[in-house]
């Protein structure tokens, strides 16, 4: 056996494990006792979340930049955020869920983003109370901050808190450069290339088996990213603010256009999804029982890779913003997982399943044949084709698509592993992580092997365990921290607010909060 094939096995091992039914239960469990402690506050409270996330986008406290020291507004948090989650998983990702587990899956992926959205908010509100100043004085917070202080806090727990926040880093650090690197570039030269080919330039073999046209793709995106991503967390927020709303916006309105084009297919499309979820098709495999647990695994963790809600990801740059309230910013969370799941994944498998596949377009939901000379990756640009013919010009779309999707994932995971840096080695060499992540990008374009993406896939489910843990020993505090806001804000009772644990950030807060700064 060769050492790749010994390191692949090994990595099959431990990826079948976190990305199991163990993780995944460990996963949809906690979302479930968030939920349900909280009150299914993502429903009892949803009139107040929306008015205060998406209603609120005209505020100047919510969109307007913060001359405060590397600290980034509500909606610059929430942009890039949705900038590292809303990725390749979102087009590639959901159609390979289909493929393989037939549009049942979709209804899965909905109930992970739906107990997610809770598993978001209580990460965010632990972010954004266990987060403290730097020795730059800019915030920072994240899984490994509120397993240190938090859980670490727990009796006889001290150590164990310190040691999950230490693995928690390591494996966001190898993540960063395979999933939050090199995997992003590696789509993003494959389709850019197979949609915009140049023939004279492609046709040349460099390092091997890969093409002068790729390295030169791959070269143009190390560069720009170098640019954004040296000039630290400002510089990454105000481009994400800039090319999230309009690549969300964008791909929604080209998705509608296709599903409105097959509109007649709209209803079969959902009833598709909802009695294949409980009666997959026979190509689904084995008996009815193993088939459902098929669609739901994929449903499941193709939601989790999209949304990343559990990983503890996300947190690291929540608890940048300006605001004072975990609350606030918790529910920033929710809305990220809505808006990456049920608008941005449900729009793509729509597109699938209205795009002729019903009756054996570019994928037959009854057969679960994918047409012929597409594969699971290109699904939704074939899709984009069939309404969109003139030169490919919807094939064309969907890589412009997937760039803007895996670039700012690129831009995105930067900062989540520069975060996980400093909390090893210190704020003052994060310049170095941000270089190393850097020169990884030129790696993705040369990428010819999937097991760089895999191993990767391993980090960044690795990073979901000892965030979990810390996640659910903490409820009892997001429970607590919520209350105190619903009897404050929503019921209007006079109380002390729960803000930080650490007492002189609680004292500045709760003077701030006083004087109406929020």
């Amino acid at each position: 056996m060769s050492f790749l094939d010994w390191v692949t096995q090994i990595n099959n091992e431990v990826n079948g494990f976190v990305w199991g039914w163990v993780g995944l239960i460990l996963l949809l469990g906690t979302g479930v006792l968030a939920t349900v402690l909280t009150k299914v506050f993502q429903v009892s409270h949803l009139k107040h979340w929306w008015a205060n996330t998406i209603g609120s986008l005209f505020k100047k406290e919510v969109i307007g930049h913060t001359k405060e020291k590397g600290a980034i507004s509500p909606f610059q948090a929430l942009c890039t955020a949705l900038a590292a989650t809303v990725g390749t998983g979102n087009i590639a990702g959901v159609a390979a869920a289909i493929a393989v587990g037939g549009a049942g899956a979709v209804f899965w992926m909905w109930i992970a983003a739906f107990l997610g959205m809770m598993t978001n908010y209580s990460e965010n509100v632990l972010g954004i109370y266990f987060r403290r100043k730097n020795e730059k004085g800019e915030w920072s917070g994240g899984a490994m901050y509120y397993l240190s202080d938090g859980l670490g806090a727990k009796k006889n727990c001290k150590w164990i808190g310190k040691i999950l926040a230490v693995l928690f880093c390591i494996f966001t650090m190898l993540a960063s450069f395979g999933i939050g690197s090199m995997g992003q570039v590696n789509k993003i030269v494959a389709n850019v290339a197979a949609a915009f080919d140049v023939k004279a330039i492609s046709s040349i073999m460099v390092f091997g088996e890969v093409s002068l046209y790729n390295l030169i793709i791959g070269i143009s995106i190390m560069i720009l990213t170098a640019v954004i991503t040296l000039g630290g967390l400002k510089r990454i927020a105000n481009v994400a603010e800039k090319i999230v709303p309009f690549m969300v916006v964008l791909f929604v309105l080209g998705s509608l256009a296709i599903i409105c084009v097959n509109y007649s297919a709209i209803i079969p499309a959902f009833k598709a999804i909802f009695v294949n979820a409980f009666k997959p098709e026979a190509f689904v495999g084995g008996s009815l029982g193993s088939a459902i647990m098929l669609a739901a695994q994929q449903g499941f963790k193709r939601g989790v890779f999209s949304n990343e809600a559990g990983l503890g990801s996300s947190v690291m740059v929540h608890s940048n913003s300006n605001i004072k309230e975990p609350v606030k910013q918790g529910m920033w969370g929710i809305f990220e997982v809505f808006a990456d799941t049920m608008v941005v994944c449900t729009m793509t498998a729509l597109v699938v399943l209205t795009s002729g596949g019903l009756n054996g377009g570019v994928f037959n939901a009854q057969t679960g044949a994918i047409a012929e000379g597409y594969t699971d990756a290109t699904l939704v640009g074939g899709a984009f084709n069939t309404i969109f013919p003139w030169g490919g010009i919807g094939a064309k779309f969907i890589a412009i698509a997937m760039f803007l999707f895996a670039f700012t994932t690129v831009l995105g995971w930067s900062h989540y592993g520069s975060k996980a840096w400093e909390y090893l080695f210190g704020a003052k060499t994060t310049f170095i992580f941000r270089i190393i992540h850097v020169c990884t990008v030129i790696f993705g374009a040369m990428l010819t092997s999937s097991l760089a993406w895999d191993i990767s896939d391993t980090f960044n489910g690795l990073m979901m365990l000892p965030n979990l843990i810390g996640v659910v020993v903490l409820l009892p505090l997001v429970v607590k921290i919520t209350k105190n806001y619903v009897k404050r804000k929503i019921k209007g009772e006079d109380e002390e607010p729960i803000l930080s644990y650490d007492p002189e950030i609680q004292k500045e807060h709760a003077e701030a909060i006083k004087n109406g700064e929020e």
